[in-house]
């Protein structure tokens, strides 16, 4: 899935995160750090990394460094 097709999820969990964070009676800095980080981390998990060409091993398992971009 691409980060564009993730997007509007993302957005939906953090203003769910702010609405949550803001009806707090004490102020949870931290809390809310992981909250943000699990956020991030759950929409680039979703990222697709598309390799067009160039690393061919016949039938084998190829393995090698990814030198390109998250769209």
């Amino acid at each position: 899935m691409s980060l564009d097709t993730a997007k509007q999820e993302a957005i939906n969990d953090f203003i769910a995160l702010m609405d949550d964070m803001l009806t707090r009676e004490q102020d949870s800095r931290q809390e809310y750090a992981e909250r943000f980080i699990s956020i991030l981390i759950k929409l680039i998990k979703k990222a697709e990394i598309k390799y067009n060409n160039g690393l061919t091993a016949g039938s084998n398992p190829v393995t090698g460094t990814f030198n390109g971009e998250l769209k």
